[in-house]
């Protein structure tokens, strides 16, 4: 017996098959970006979508794509693809690719993940008949293309995720070069965090009469997540994490660091101390990359330590947590950082600590997203000369007053032994 379609995703006129798989996964209300996008997509505008980290977005497009290649009659044709999806990174195509299965779970549609640091063989095999959606990464998606192993010029629809991020990894000019093999005549959806004047550009030769969806401002950080600042030495960083993580309520965490080797380091130590960890960075290969975040995504793995090269696009539910062990030294990162956590409307929250060496990052990030964080002094490690050297204010704010807890008492040891963090801020509430 079928269950009675969504309601909310009902009413944006989307077909059983895929109101099937949508209640199937319990979700039950369209986000801003899937209500304002999904009706204007199905119309086949092209359509330029603004939207912050967490949004919903993959959904806002791969809907309508299923649902327009299901009312579709056309064939890829042999190495043919009739939608392609562009993303900057291979976690995010992973990712991607995922949510296009669970979505379109009920139609009869073919698909294929193309991404580099793997052997293409598999890939080039999974072309060859043609495909209804393909995913893919730039670098991998040119070389299969100037090896003639697929054709782009039955292409239907066009999707450019993150197109931001492809500008600051160095993408654009193969993104050009893969857009000159296009047809003209194509659906083309572009999506980016920020708009700098050379997206902008991008945009114009792209898009045609574009449909402008913005949910909210572009730099800005999601609403419902708990920032906090917590000021340390750069000695007790590590025991402070551990004192972080002491509490039950901190259950899946994403840490971040600036360098590879911290995201390694951070990992050792929290296993020595049997907190299941795992780093994921640009030197590991993908398949130690993927059985990484697959770890963290079943729960086997409680904490995941990574670069930035996850900050953007990484989408597992449950994310109470993420930590800032090292600052970013740009507010953009520290947007898309914390925007981990508090997904489709959950609550979260973002802990960031800050030694004296980061002072100026912390600075920079409040005036770039014009809002000054909390500071918990209410931990075992506050240090009261990183606090007063930002001209921080006594108490709340993290001043030059004596360490001590939300109560006004001092820290409390036992055995000789800090206390275990329990901050009434990082409960999600």
């Amino acid at each position: 017996m079928t269950c009675p379609p969504t309601e909310g995703f009902a009413a944006l006129n989307l077909i059983d098959p895929i109101l099937r798989a949508i209640e199937e996964e319990k979700y039950t209300t369209p986000t801003p970006i899937q209500t304002e996008a999904i009706p204007h997509l199905l119309d086949g505008r092209d359509l330029l979508g603004c939207a912050q980290t967490g949004t919903g977005k993959t959904a806002a497009f791969a809907l309508p794509v299923l649902q327009r290649l299901a009312e579709s009659k056309t064939v890829a044709g042999p190495k043919g693809v009739r939608a392609l999806v562009l993303a900057p990174t291979r976690e995010l195509a992973v990712q991607i690719d995922e949510s296009f299965r669970v979505y379109g779970r009920h139609l009869k549609m073919t698909q294929a993940l193309v991404y580099g640091g793997v052997k293409a063989f598999h890939q080039i095999r999974a072309l060859k008949q043609g495909v209804d959606v393909l995913v893919a990464t730039p670098g991998r998606l040119l070389d299969l293309l100037q090896q003639r192993c697929l054709r782009l010029d039955k292409v239907e629809i066009f999707v450019l995720d993150e197109a931001d991020r492809m500008l600051d990894m160095g993408f654009l000019p193969d993104v050009r070069r893969i857009h000159s093999a296009l047809p003209e005549n194509r659906q083309t959806m572009l999506f980016s965090a920020t708009l700098p004047e050379e997206i902008r550009r991008l945009i114009r030769t792209f898009l045609v009469d574009p449909v402008q969806v913005t949910v909210s401002p572009p730099s800005s950080t999601v609403k419902n997540i708990d920032q906090k600042i917590l000021f340390v030495d750069k000695e007790n960083k590590k025991a402070l994490l551990e004192s972080v993580l002491a509490n039950d309520e901190v259950k899946r965490v994403l840490i971040f660091t600036r360098t590879k080797h911290g995201a390694n380091q951070v990992a050792k130590s929290l296993n020595r101390t049997r907190i299941r960890a795992e780093a994921i960075h640009g030197n590991k290969s993908q398949p130690a990359r993927l059985q990484a975040l697959e770890k963290f995504r079943s729960g086997k793995t409680r904490v995941l330590v990574a670069t930035d090269i996850v900050s953007r696009g990484l989408d597992v539910d449950g994310i109470t947590h993420v930590i800032n062990y090292e600052l970013p030294k740009e507010a953009e990162s520290y947007v898309h950082r914390i925007g981990r956590t508090a997904r489709a409307g959950a609550l979260g929250v973002a802990i960031s600590f800050c030694d004296a060496g980061e002072r100026s990052y912390l600075r920079r990030i409040e005036r770039e997203i014009n809002h000054v964080v909390n500071v918990d002094t209410a931990h075992p490690y506050h240090s009261s000369n990183v606090a007063a050297s930002g001209g921080r204010r006594n108490g709340e704010n993290g001043g030059k007053g004596p360490r001590r807890d939300s109560n006004g008492m001092r820290p409390r040891t036992y055995g000789g032994r800090k206390k275990p963090f329990r901050s009434r801020s990082s409960r999600v509430r």
